[in-house]
């Protein structure tokens, strides 16, 4: 087969695969991260684009697209295709878009065209030949499963494997399971055989059960007798409360306070730690709980208590330690750590939540329902101990040291209860049909749906005063102390309960794509013993942001004793494997040489095993930081040099963002890319050593054609520019097998991605040199001073230089100059009233017009606004968007993320607004009109 270079090699519409990315973290319904937990969990969207962007053909490398107007033609098809088919609505299996047979067909087009073959069009041929041609699609760290999924919705075999009972399991349950019971009839005895309802109302109607629908609905029926018959056996522990008008409410959550003795002799009272007493902040349902101190019984009491009185603004516990309400005495952090090693450490109800009509209701504690908690006796409780020394873990100092001790009694009873219904509802089912393996995939998501309870049912879990709701465990990725517990009702119907988790899991199955030839295994992720070309796609660790094995036992426990006998290779350790996890942990006498020797060992076998019609893609998140002398961290450095010596060469690097726009600075210089996806070929084996001119120069030939190529026709935002430029800058670094400075010495990836930037910033340079005069003295102005004044003096000198006139500019419009003194207009000046230059308009007053339009304020005319200034420069408004870029870019660099967002999503949305103006263009008319008639 020919290799041609695919669309992810060459470009891709990042913008749209951002949003949809993003907007994923606000998804529910159905979406596979509500399964269950999983760290780190790589957007549906962006693995989807991806591997359909990893299979699809890039136009110009077929042969059929002769012109270059041709070729960027069909790439803007395949781009409006992706900007669909990373929707998650229309991926569906009711919706009533073709989206995902539409992918199906290009990626099977594009096979068909380098085995010199035509593709079926008819979708369930197009499926037949994507398992007969199709390599297969392989992820050695499938973690949550987030990239087998999408591939397996886009009709590949997917290969999931990871060392992780947990992830396994997790990937069992979305690719594995479904296929098995396809378009089978529920069994419950309320389900019809003949088919399922779907739509709602007048469009109800009813279809014959498709995908894993089936399953779903029976994941649904015996969850809720699940939940029923827990209640007749455990509902006495978990009573309604008495409301102030008389009636009962059903409990969502029971509040809690951690307790060690005051260390005052004199005192003698528990003292409670509360980070805060207040319940909720919500408009006209602020509560807070208000302690009781009786000094002659030497206890302290809670009264809830609406917003009438005072709030204190602080709790009694900190980072710094604790203070007694009783005596007002100091407790340091340390004392409050003995304490809870020697087993002191208690609790006391603060409070009780419940359901009330459209709002939550706070109520005081009372004897009844403290004394409900405290009758609780679990017969079992999940064995192991938590590690000595992990990432991510905090409660071994407080004295918590074995896995049960993260939940109370009446928790554990209540875990165990759901436990031991599972086996019984499956010897029932078992019984009933005579289907040992559908009685065992039930028995998976059942469990699931209870590892979705512990993470919401532990002594960790804590309650949002701000959203009046639960704060699951692992809100965090980490196991951390928490002093206001939050204790959930399992048999509520609000956030918390059983049958909700039951819901979650049977929307996912029910959304499962449900095709057949996938697989998940435990396996080592050097170990691809197969002895087949595939595709691989994956998501490795990142060094030693988390640590997955240790975080995965709080699960594992609970999971091992319900499903060892389904799956007694997951679950044959007491924990989760640890010794060949590849994470830069603290149990490792070296971290980083044992997580860098696993990595480039995982990396050499997947180059050694993918086939070279297609790249290998791999997801990278990692924050860089800098240390105590100055140093980068080693993470993002490390991760390329294991690829480059591993044999890859790197032919792309796309950023990745899962944050909202407004967000892109948040969390610190390099917050935007969430992840980056490295792009990589197969390097020659007998590929030339380079010196280090030959590498410059290469760079100096390659990257600026390749920057025209990624801002000019792939509009790629500013904010995304240099990590994207980073692909082609390294593609010429890695072609070679050594970089070589005169004497001998390597040149290192450090040293390469310097060379990048240069390049970039001398790009830069140059297209500051091809704007306008009266645009490049302001934009020197601009890095001088910014929008405050200077000197006449100097503003002279520079004016000189660039062959402009300080008074002419300042007819123009574009800055004050009087008293001496000479300052750019701000941008607010640039409002939608301004009166338009009667000459041409320059770059500067076009961009900041535009970028007036683009600020995230309601009245600013959006797009529409934009486009209006970009019909009235005509030609000239190109100069614009290279404008914004370097005005992004200063702003970028001085961290001023406000002003850096405004002229990034002018950029972003630059494509629009010029399809708008000639929309305007062809009916200035309206335009006038709908713009006001400015």
């Amino acid at each position: 087969m020919t290799q041609r270079r695919k669309l992810i090699e060459v470009d891709l519409p990042l913008d749209a695969i951002n949003k949809e990315s993003a907007r994923e973290k606000s998804l529910r319904h159905g979406h596979p991260s509500t399964l269950h937990l999983y760290w780190a969990r790589r957007p549906l969207a962006a693995c989807r684009a991806v591997i359909f962007a990893s299979l699809v053909d890039d136009p110009e490398d077929c042969p059929e697209f002769e012109t270059k107007a041709e070729v960027q033609t069909e790439r803007e098809r395949l781009h409006k295709l992706i900007e669909r088919l990373v929707v998650w609505e229309n991926v569906q299996p009711d919706s009533e878009g073709d989206v995902v047979n539409e992918a199906r067909r290009e990626i099977a087009h594009s096979l068909a065209r380098g085995r010199g073959e035509t593709a079926p069009t008819d979708p369930e041929e197009v499926l037949t030949y994507l398992r007969e041609h199709a390599p297969p699609l392989r992820d050695p760290f499938a973690g949550g499963g987030s990239i087998p999924l999408e591939a397996q919705r886009l009709g590949l075999r997917a290969i999931a494997s990871d060392l992780n009972p947990l992830a396994v399991l997790i990937n069992k349950a979305l690719i594995e399971l479904p296929p098995k019971f396809k378009n089978q009839p529920p069994v419950n005895p309320e389900a019809n055989s003949m088919g399922m309802t779907v739509g709602k109302g007048r469009k109800a109607r009813r279809v014959a059960w498709r995908g894993a629908a089936g399953l779903a609905d029976d994941i649904r029926y015996y969850g809720r007798w699940m939940r029923d018959e827990a209640y007749k056996r455990i509902g006495h522990l978990y009573p309604n409360v008495q409301l102030p008008e008389g009636s009962e409410g059903t409990v969502i959550a029971w509040l809690w306070a951690r307790t060690v003795p005051c260390p005052n002799p004199a005192c003698g009272v528990r003292m409670p730690l509360i980070r805060t007493f207040q319940l909720s902040k919500r408009k006209g349902n602020q509560h807070w709980t208000r302690p009781v101190v009786d000094r002659d019984a030497k206890t302290i009491s809670f009264v809830v208590q609406n917003h009438g009185e005072g709030v204190p603004k602080v709790g009694t516990v900190s980072r710094n330690g604790a203070v007694c309400l009783a005596c007002q005495t100091a407790a340091p952090l340390a004392y409050v750590r003995e304490r809870g090693r020697a087993g002191e450490i208690g609790e006391q109800m603060t409070a009780i939540v419940a359901e009330g009509n459209r709002r939550r209701l706070f109520l005081s504690p009372n004897d009844e329902h403290i004394q409900a908690a405290q009758g609780s006796h679990p017969k079992w409780r999940p064995s192991g101990s938590l590690p000595e020394r992990a990432l991510g873990f905090r409660v071994q100092a407080y004295g918590f040291t074995e896995w049960y001790q993260l939940f109370s009694d009446r928790q554990l009873v209540g875990l165990t209860t759901f436990s031991d219904l599972v086996n019984e509802l499956v010897d029932n089912i078992e019984g009933t049909i005579a289907d040992r393996d559908y009685s065992e995939a039930l028995a998976t998501y059942y469990s699931l749906a209870i590892g979705r309870g512990a993470n919401v049912w532990s002594g960790i879990t804590s309650w949002m005063n701000d959203r009046e709701a639960l704060r699951e465990t692992f809100a965090r990725q980490a196991v951390s102390m928490i002093w206001d517990q939050a204790e959930a009702n399992p048999f509520s119907q609000s956030g918390g309960n059983f049958y909700a988790s039951v819901e979650r899991v049977a929307e996912v199955v029910r959304f499962c794509p449900a095709l057949d030839k996938a697989a998940s295994t435990q396996k080592d992720a050097s170990d691809i013993s197969e002895d087949i070309g595939g595709v691989y796609l994956t998501d490795p660790p990142y060094y030693d942001n988390i640590g997955f094995a240790d975080l995965s036992d709080f699960f594992y426990v609970w999971l091992r004793p319900l499903l060892r006998d389904n799956f007694p290779e997951l679950f044959a350790g007491i924990l989760t494997p640890k010794a060949d996890e590849m994470v830069a942990g603290p149990r490792f006498e070296d971290p980083r040489q044992h997580f860098e020797r696993l990595l480039g060992q995982a990396l050499t076998r997947m180059r050694e095993h993918s086939t070279n019609e297609f790249p290998t893609c791999i997801f990278y998140a990692y924050k860089q930081q800098e240390d105590r002398e100055g140093r980068t961290s080693t993470g993002w450095e490390t991760m390329l040099n294991a690829v480059i010596s591993a044999g890859f060469q790197i032919t792309g690097t796309w950023p990745m963002r899962t944050e909202s726009p407004g967000r892109i600075r948040a969390q610190g210089a390099n917050a935007l890319a969430s992840s980056v996806v490295l792009v990589c070929r197969s390097r020659p084996p007998d590929a030339p050593p380079a010196s280090r001119r030959q590498f410059l120069d290469g760079l100096a030939r390659e990257l600026p054609k390749a920057l025209d190529q990624l801002t000019h026709e792939g509009h790629i935002a500013p904010t995304d520019l240099p990590q994207a430029a980073i692909g082609p800058g390294m593609k010429v670094y890695s072609q070679y097998s050594r970089v070589e400075t005169i004497s001998g010495e390597r040149v290192t990836v450090r040293e390469a991605l310097a060379a990048i930037n240069h390049v970039i910033d001398a790009y830069e340079a140059q297209q500051e040199g091809e704007l306008d005069p009266g645009t490049r003295f302001c934009l020197r102005w601009f890095r001088a001073h910014g929008y405050d004044a200077g000197a006449f003096g100097d503003a002279e000198v520079m004016s000189q230089a660039g062959n402009v006139v300080v008074e002419r500019l300042a007819l123009e419009g574009l800055l004050t100059a009087g008293g001496g003194t000479v300052a750019l207009l701000p941008l607010e000046e640039y409002h939608a009233e301004r009166d338009w230059p009667r000459g041409d308009m320059t770059a500067w007053e076009g961009c900041h017009r535009m970028a007036w339009h683009m600020m995230p304020r309601e009245g600013h005319g959006g797009v529409d606004g934009a486009a209006e200034v970009a019909r009235r420069m005509g030609g000239d408004a190109e100069a614009v968007e290279r404008l914004a870029r370097l005005l992004y870019s200063h702003y970028d660099r001085a961290g001023d993320s406000a002003n850096a967002v405004v002229f990034n999503n002018l950029v972003s949305a630059w494509p629009a607004i010029l399809d708008e103006a000639q929309r305007q263009a062809a009916a200035p008319e309206q335009a006038e009109m709908r713009l006001g008639g400015r």
